[in-house]
Formats: structure tokens, C-alpha cells, sequence
């Protein structure tokens, strides 16, 4: 695709619509499903699959919003670009930093998750020295090009979407009669307090928990951009995805809740296992365990490309330093993804100094972060929307539902959720580190700007070349 007046190569077109596909799928189904909805269902108990259906319908219509405009201007730099399109430049660096934080703080999470895992197998190995080696391996798959990320993530999804559809498949059997020695029995939805055990509040106080477990489903829409045909591909991909990870996790949470009683299901015990023992099927922990190995993996390869390729567009947009742009022969940005490696490196230092804490403090780390991107997303399209539709309304093929009053809804819907962390206590330092961050990151904007127009000098005396922000504009695939 050649190469910038600096030298540097623009991202390169290297993904497949089957890799955007399972790309989405893959940043989601991970151990949020596989062990945190226990949490859930003895949280919520036998309804817990509709906190599930509820969230799901948040993430669905806060993906069609972002859909509409990636469809619409589809670019690297997916909502962060939005955000600066919508509010100005504060809005599109904060938005960007705030979602590189996420995704670097999930590496180093997953990385140590997945040293954890093995360590149980192998007890012999430190878990600081497997994480390391886990982080060595997806840095080096995500340095040989796009299409080897893609490639990999692929087949990483496939194997977590095929243990869901056999453990969906075996369960019906069960529920409904058809598996040997099973009769049809949906008594444990009542027999254990009924169907709301703990009042009506819990089915909805789960939305805060159980949305961050479907976090990454967004990394389409950036992944598109290095697509062959990204608005086709971002409809295609937020039609279908959307509905099929909505069917994941209230389908195989509502086989669950008639399988095995709500009560008995242990927070932090994959309740997938406890399903699968009492139907009858030997060895379910080990061989769930693996796919769950499998599920940290495919989170930390697509973490690492998600944040690498923010810090590219941000030092295209002046955001980030400009190296960040340079990228090699293969359009692979080598610098951006060594950088967001450092960060969980240091993840795996911290789990060296403390291994038993590190996991409580990453999570509170990462925080309502991700729920301050959404917020963004939705008062961006509220506002481009009306912008492009003056502007150039062929352009809006791809439309977010009964606008402008469902985005309105789903933007409160957001910002009750927050809400209601804050008066949560075991959500609410999560709250609290992430308004800080975003607190920080302001400061750091306004600072940034002030000190840049306090050194600005008269143009003419820069005439000799183009500027660091047109040069490294240009490395951005469109």
C-alpha cells in the first residue's frame, strides 16, 4: 500500500470477513461466561439468564449505534474518531486513552490468568514465568502480520463457539428429555425461593457485572478498517454477531437454572461444570478448563491487537507520539504493539510481587472504564447522526433503529448503570478509579494543549517540510 513521506506503511487490508467474524466473537465469550456468570445466577437466581437478555440488548443497540457510523466512515480509529467528530478533540483523545487503558490492563490480566491455569497443570512453573511466556508468544503472532492475528483468533473463537454449541446441544437433550436416563423436570426455576429469590433489583443490578463480560464485541468495527470492504463488513459482522452472542449467553445461562439449582451454584466455580456433572459427563472440569485456557489466550491476542492499533490512529491524530505510526513491510504497526506489551509485562511483575492480590487490584484497575467508552459512543451518534444526515444521507445505509428516542433510552440506560455503582459498594471503588482516570486524562489533555500553543511559533518558520500530525495522517488506513 506504500509508504508515507516518513517512511512509514500504512496498516494493510489482511483480514477476511470469517476472521472479523469470530474476531467479535472472540473478545467476548471468555471466562466472564464460562466461570463469572456464576456469580450472576447466585446472584439473580433462576432468572438470571434475563439479566443476561437485558444487557445483551444494551450491548446489541450500542453496537447497531456504533455500526451506523463505522458504516458510515469507516476507519482505524472506530469511536474514538466518532467522539472526535462529534465533540472536538477532548473527547476523541480521552476516548482513546481510556480504551487503550482497558485493553492493556486486560492483556496483563488474561496473561496472568492464563499462567494461573497452566500452573495448576504444571505447579512446578511459576506463574509470573508462564504469563511471561504467554505474553512472548501473542506478541509474536500479532508482529508476523494482520492476517496471522486474524488467522489465530480465528481458530481460537471457533474452538470457544463450538464448546458452547455442544454444551447448548447436550443440555437441551437433557432439559427436554432426550438424553439417557433424563426426564423433563424445569422444577428447580421454583423449588429453590422461586423465580426471583432475591427480589425483582437483582435481575437488574447484574447488568453491572454481567456487561463487562461482554466487552469487545466493538473490536469489529476498528478490525474492519484493515478489511477489503470495511462498511460491508461492519454490517455483516454487527447483524449477525450481535444476536448470536445475545443467543450464547441467555440460552446456556436458562439450561443452567434448569439443570442445576440456583442456590447451589458457587461464585467463582464454573457452573458449566456443575451442568455437565450432573448430567453425567466425566472429566468436564479438565476439558473445560482448556477451552477456558483457550478463551484467556484469544482475549490477550485480541487485546493486544485492539490497543496497538489505537495507538497507532492517536499518534496519526497527534494524540500519541508520531512513531507510533511507523509500521514494517507487512503494514504491521511493530512499535505501537512492543509498547502495549510493557504494560503487561508489569502486570506480570506485579503478580510476581503479590500474587495473591494482583487479580482484585487489575480488576478495580480496569474499572467503569469501559462503560464511560459506551457513554461516548451513544451521544456521538446522537449527534453525527443528525449532522450526516443533512450532510450526505446516502452515506447512512446502515441506521440505528428509531432514532433519535432509542439512543436517548439506551444512553440513560448507561448512565444508569453507572448510577447505580456508585451506590453499590462492591462496584463502587471500580466506579471511582475510573472517573479518576478519566479525571487524569483530561488534566493531561488541557496540559498537552496548553504547553503546545505556548510553543508555537509563526508558520513561515516551518515551511521546509510537512508537519509530524499531516505525516503521520497519512499512514492511516482509510
Amino acid at each position: 500500500m506504500g509508504t508515507t513521506p516518513n517512511g512509514a506503511h500504512q496498516l494493510k487490508p489482511g483480514l477476511k470477513q470469517r476472521h472479523l467474524t469470530m474476531l467479535s466473537l472472540g473478545g467476548v465469550i471468555g471466562a466472564g461466561l464460562f466461570v463469572g456468570s456464576s456469580a450472576i445466577i447466585n446472584q439473580a437466581g433462576p432468572l438470571a439468564f434475563v439479566t443476561y437478555g437485558i444487557t445483551g440488548l444494551i450491548v446489541l443497540l450500542v453496537m447497531r449505534m456504533l455500526g451506523e457510523m463505522a458504516a458510515a466512515k469507516p476507519c482505524s480509529g472506530s469511536f474514538t474518531d466518532y467522539a472526535r467528530m462529534a465533540w472536538g478533540e477532548w473527547a476523541g483523545f480521552s476516548t482513546g486513552w481510556l480504551y487503550w487503558y482497558f485493553w492493556v490492563i486486560v492483556v496483563g490480566f488474561e496473561a496472568v490468568v492464563g499462567g494461573q491455569m497452566i500452573n495448576k497443570w504444571i505447579p512446578s512453573l511459576p506463574v509470573w514465568a508462564i504469563a511471561a511466556a504467554l505474553m512472548v508468544i501473542m506478541t509474536a503472532v500479532n508482529l508476523l502480520s494482520v492476517g496471522a492475528f486474524g488467522e489465530a483468533e480465528y481458530w481460537f473463537a471457533s474452538i470457544k463457539v463450538v464448546a458452547i454449541v455442544a454444551f447448548i446441544a447436550v443440555a437441551a437433550l437433557f432439559v427436554f428429555g432426550l438424553w439417557p436416563g433424563a426426564s423433563i423436570d424445569f422444577s428447580n426455576l421454583t423449588n429453590h425461593g422461586g423465580l426471583l429469590p432475591n427480589g425483582l433489583a437483582t435481575l437488574f443490578i447484574g447488568v453491572v457485572v454481567v456487561i463487562f463480560s461482554m466487552t469487545g464485541v466493538e473490536v469489529v468495527t476498528i478490525a474492519a478498517a484493515e478489511s477489503a470492504e470495511p462498511a460491508k463488513a461492519i454490517r455483516k459482522a454487527v447483524n449477525s454477531v450481535v444476536f448470536r452472542i445475545l443467543a450464547f449467553f441467555v440460552i446456556s445461562t436458562f439450561l443452567i437454572a434448569v439443570i442445576v439449582p440456583w442456590d447451589s451454584v458457587v461464585p467463582g466455580e464454573s457452573p458449566f461444570v456443575a451442568a455437565l456433572d450432573r448430567i453425567g459427563i466425566p472429566g468436564t472440569a479438565d476439558l473445560l478448563n482448556l477451552v477456558i485456557l483457550v478463551a484467556v489466550l484469544s482475549v490477550l491476542n485480541s487485546g493486544l491487537y485492539t490497543s496497538s492499533r489505537l495507538l497507532f490512529v492517536m499518534g496519526g491524530r497527534g494524540d500519541a507520539p508520531a512513531w507510533m505510526t511507523s509500521t514494517n513491510k507487512r503494514g504491521v504497526p511493530v512499535k505501537g504493539i512492543l509498547s502495549c506489551t510493557v504494560i503487561g509485562y508489569g502486570c506480570v511483575v506485579l503478580a510476581a510481587i503479590f500474587p495473591d492480590t494482583v487479580f482484585l487490584f487489575l480488576i478495580n484497575a480496569s474499572g467503569a472504564v469501559f462503560l464511560f467508552v459506551y457513554f461516548m459512543i451513544c451521544i456521538s451518534e446522537l449527534r453525527l447522526r443528525r449532522r450526516w444526515e443533512k450532510e450526505n444521507p446516502r452515506s447512512l445505509e446502515f441506521r440505528m433503529w428509531l432514532y433519535p428516542g432509542l439512543p436517548i433510552l439506551v444512553t440513560v440506560a448507561i448512565v444508569a448503570v453507572l448510577v447505580s455503582m456508585g451506590f453499590r459498594e462492591a462496584n463502587r471503588i471500580e466506579l471511582m478509579q475510573g472517573i479518576a482516570v478519566w479525571v487524569v486524562l483530561t488534566i493531561v489533555y488541557f496540559v498537552k494543549k496548553k504547553t503546545r500553543a505556548s510553543t508555537q511559533v509563526a508558520p513561515a518558520a516551518h515551511d521546509s517540510g510537512p508537519d509530524a500530525s499531516g505525516v503521520a495522517t497519512e499512514s492511516i488506513s482509510s
